[in-house]
């Protein structure tokens, strides 16, 4: 007889808890369970663990000094005595009457673009001779980094050489042994604006070119073996293959070179003989040698920074125009 029918209570099933068929946990299971999470909590929050550095330095030391600059340019700020009065814009009020602003902006746009275009196109042409198959072409390569990694006190000496005064400079002396005028390059604002354009061509376009020379080497050959074999020219590979293919380069190194030249500083300052004033007249005083000219030498701490916050939406209006023309060209497409 069964043991229901003398009263005794039922076996529990196979596997229930109490009963015969009861597994023990098994550590191994337990231990991967675990082990997936921590993978899986690790996979989720590395990557915010290792740029969180960077954004707690930048949030510091980049990020809090640029909202702290809008707070100074709606105050009369001086260096001993700090803050003076709230001005509200008054600051930027004065900016938009003042001709000092509005010459050191069209000098900063004049050199910009007398410098910046021919600075990449010739950047462009060195990339697609040094991609070719010549000789030495490492050392070509090498050499192009030597005036971006130069000092800045030697490209001061050589260049105060090169475009000195009107009877010690040596391209003027090449200019008196061929029979022609000297040219004032400090006094004339033109000559000035070429002369400091060829300082940053020549310390920037190897820099470019090497971007440049990047970008062209992850092109692949095949491509340029079937335009052999259809008859293409090298111009004609150049102007229909490089040039396309390496758009988003040219794109980005137009961003960088608009954002750098904006800021021009060192080479007008290096140029000139008279601190931030940039020449007799102010003819190659750009935006941000008159920062530092309403800072340090007129102590005008909230008007500078509210010049450097208007050159800064200027920046991000020319950027913005970079990408909408972007976008047109994809579209044109």
């Amino acid at each position: 007889m069964t043991s229901l029918q003398h009263g005794a209570p039922p076996s529990p099933p196979p596997g229930s808890e109490g009963g015969a068929g009861t597994r023990p946990p098994d550590p191994d299971r337990a231990r991967a369970r675990r082990s997936q999470m921590w993978t899986r909590l690790d996979i989720r929050t590395s990557p915010y663990l290792f740029i969180t550095p960077f954004f707690l330095l930048f949030g510091v030391f980049g990020l809090f000094p640029l909202l702290y600059t809008v707070w100074v340019s709606l105050h009369d700020w001086s260096l001993i005595g700090g803050n003076e009065g709230f001005a509200g814009l008054d600051n930027y009020v004065r900016l938009v009457g003042d001709e000092k602003f509005w010459n050191a902006l069209y000098n900063t746009l004049g050199i910009f673009a007398i410098a910046v275009v021919p600075q990449l196109l010739l950047a462009l042409l060195l990339a697609d001779t040094l991609n070719r198959r010549i000789r030495m072409a490492n050392v070509f390569r090498m050499t192009l980094i030597l005036p971006y990694i130069t000092s800045i006190a030697a490209l001061a000496i050589v260049f105060s050489v090169v475009f000195g005064g009107e009877q010690f400079g040596l391209i003027n002396q090449v200019l008196s042994a061929l029979g022609l005028d000297p040219v004032a390059w400090q006094a004339e604002r033109y000559w000035s604006w070429t002369a400091i354009a060829t300082m940053i061509d020549w310390r920037w376009t190897g820099y470019n070119a090497l971007i440049y020379l990047a970008a062209m080497q992850s092109v692949p050959k095949d491509v340029y073996e079937a335009a052999d074999l259809d008859g293409a020219s090298r111009l004609r590979q150049f102007v229909q293959i490089t040039v396309p293919l390496l758009r988003p380069t040219i794109i980005f190194t137009v961003i960088i070179s608009t954002i750098g030249q904006m800021q021009l500083f060192t080479e007008p300052t290096i140029f000139g003989n008279n601190g931030y004033a940039g020449g007799s007249q102010g003819q190659f005083q750009t935006v941000m040698m008159l920062v530092f000219q309403e800072t340090f030498d007129y102590q005008n701490f909230g008007y500078a920074a509210a010049v450097s916050w208007v050159l800064f939406l200027i920046v991000v209006v020319m950027g913005l125009i970079n990408v909408w023309l972007t976008s047109r060209i994809k579209g044109a497409e």
